[in-house]
């Protein structure tokens, strides 16, 4: 079996070192590496994209709700990721796998069971816990299927309206013109199918909160 490149993403060393003592000992795996957040991971992958996996804490700095997941499945959507989450609420982890998520890990999960999970996703399938029923609802899904839609930079930008950050705020933060900002915004509006900045931030909102729930009612009803 070939060898393989595997990246922890989490905000705690402790737990990430952890991880690595169940992780390394596997036949298959040469290299795991270490991030404590999303910029590194970023620094990791520029220097190397290629990665075999990516183990994904939900929430942690710079990380807000599905935002992370988001980010990391729009940038690099050729790199499966497992989320690992103190988080047990199968709403979540449905809401997980709609937006890419290749499997889902409690933090309480046994070492044999993440090995598990890490050796099947690695042959291309899905770790998908017993209590997580599937989604029914198509409404959900739909937009998942716009979220996941958005470029990495139309996510920035749409946490930053979040933020409640003005076209001139975001172009500065961005190191983009105003011009290239309004695209975004557009752009952002159309795959959401909403009509104007309020709307998106609603949206924003939940889905930093880890809530896809109850989004679309929400905006359906302003529509």
């Amino acid at each position: 079996m070939n060898a393989k490149r595997i990246i922890i993403v989490d905000d705690h060393p402790l737990f990430r070192a952890a991880l690595v003592q169940i992780v390394a000992p596997g036949p298959d795996c040469s290299q795991v590496e270490e991030a404590g957040d999303l910029v590194q991971l970023t620094t990791a992958l520029a220097a190397d994209r290629a990665c075999d996996l990516i183990l994904l804490d939900l929430n942690m700095p710079g990380s807000r709700g599905f935002s992370g997941l988001l980010l990391v499945r729009a940038q690099y959507p050729e790199i499966p990721v497992i989320i690992i989450s103190a988080v047990e609420d199968p709403a979540i982890m449905r809401r997980c796998f709609d937006l890419g998520a290749a499997g889902y890990l409690k933090k309480s999960s046994s070492g044999e069971e993440i090995r598990s999970a890490i050796d099947k996703v690695l042959a291309g399938d899905l770790w998908i816990p017993e209590e997580t029923a599937p989604n029914q609802d198509g409404k959900q899904d739909e937009f998942a299927r716009q979220l996941s839609s958005l470029t990495p930079q139309q996510i920035r930008v749409l946490l930053m309206l979040s933020d409640g950050l003005m076209n001139k705020q975001i172009a500065y933060e961005l190191s983009i013109s105003e011009a290239t900002v309004k695209a975004h915004v557009s752009a952002i509006l159309q795959k959401l199918n909403v009509d104007s900045r309020t709307q998106a931030v609603i949206l924003a909102a939940k889905l930093e909160q880890g809530r896809i729930e109850a989004v679309t009612t929400q905006v359906d009803d302003k529509l």
